[in-house]
């Protein structure tokens, strides 16, 4: 999500041709991407996947996610009409357009159309002008299915009650069932584990886990105050969902764990997404080949049962400080 802003078209073909070299295979976008969304950069990120899919020509090497945009101010540039059948459509055949192929392997809904606990909301507010439409959108995800657009769908920035709504009329109506959830998981945000993890072992609704890294405050580069004029905090600092005070606190703690183990904070983080029994694929994003090689090679590392319980520890001591 970073192609298109902070990356050229020539940097993502790079990261791309090194990943598909390393054995990565799934690649994750989004209508809205890059970000921050602007009317004048949007899907400029499927586009660079797009001209790189044509040139590769390895489509059939690759599962290849995209998103459509959920209601919001964030995205009142690309429309207001939420998950409504032509909003579906018109996002599907946009994204197919932008990535150069004719199918699409998962299609995900970016975060609910109802006012609910996303991206980083605690206290919680009933939406009572919203009307209950899962079924309906099941429908129109159905026909776009059968028509061979899109494969398989998901969700993403769900809940518990969301999912298991979604699942419930798929399940009583033969309609197409949610596959994955994408959502936010960490070592700083680990409320996916409070009940989405059993849903998500439970229902066989893998975790797509992003920000493994926390915006990059897991590489530890903040604290030690090597980032670079072209991280992401430096350039856009309103970014600040995993800088919290506490945030900070616990990043230090995990850091020094780290190190006293002989790995960097990257690879640990990275590998403790990894191993998680709900997790189906860690999401990984970089700026540089550098950065890439280091977020790839952590597939390698497997913490050790004393290092998951020092982990564990802090958690204890600090719970969530950033969700």
């Amino acid at each position: 999500m970073t192609w298109g802003n902070q990356n050229t078209e020539a940097e993502g073909h790079l990261q791309l041709d090194y990943a598909i070299d390393q054995g990565v295979n799934f690649i994750d976008t989004a209508e809205v991407y890059p970000v921050p969304a602007t009317a004048e950069t949007q899907g400029k990120t499927s586009s660079i996947i797009g001209t790189w899919l044509k040139k590769s020509d390895k489509r059939d090497k690759v599962i290849l996610a995209t998103k459509i945009a959920g209601t919001g101010d964030y995205t009142a540039h690309i429309r207001t009409t939420g998950f409504s059948k032509d909003a579906i459509n018109e996002a599907v055949n946009s994204e197919l357009k932008r990535l150069q192929t004719d199918y699409i392997d998962l299609f995900q809904l970016h975060w609910p159309e109802r006012d609910t606990n996303r991206f980083g909301i605690r206290d919680f507010k009933l939406d009572t002008k919203w009307k209950d439409n899962f079924n309906e959108i099941l429908h129109s995800l159905n026909e776009v299915i059968k028509i061979g657009k899109i494969r398989h769908i998901g969700v993403s920035n769900e809940n518990s009650w969301g999912s298991m709504r979604y699942l419930e009329e798929s399940k009583n109506h033969s309609l197409p069932r949610i596959k994955t959830i994408q959502n936010a998981y960490s070592m700083l945000n680990r409320v996916f584990e409070t009940d989405l993890a059993e849903v998500s072992l439970r229902e066989n609704m893998g975790l797509l886990a992003y920000s493994p890294m926390a915006f990059g405050v897991l590489s530890g580069k903040y604290i030690k105050g090597v980032e670079g004029d072209n991280s992401r905090l430096k350039l856009f600092p309103r970014f600040s969902r995993y800088s919290g005070e506490q945030a900070t606190n616990a990043t230090k703690r995990y850091l020094k764990i780290a190190e006293d183990n002989g790995l960097t904070l990257a690879q640990m983080s990275l590998a403790f997404v990894t191993q998680q029994p709900f997790v189906t694929s860690n999401i990984i994003g970089a700026t540089n080949l550098v950065q890439l090689k280091e977020n790839i090679d952590s597939i390698n590392i497997n913490l050790t049962e004393e290092i998951l319980m020092q982990i564990n520890e802090v958690h204890t001591a600090i719970p969530n400080p950033a969700v």
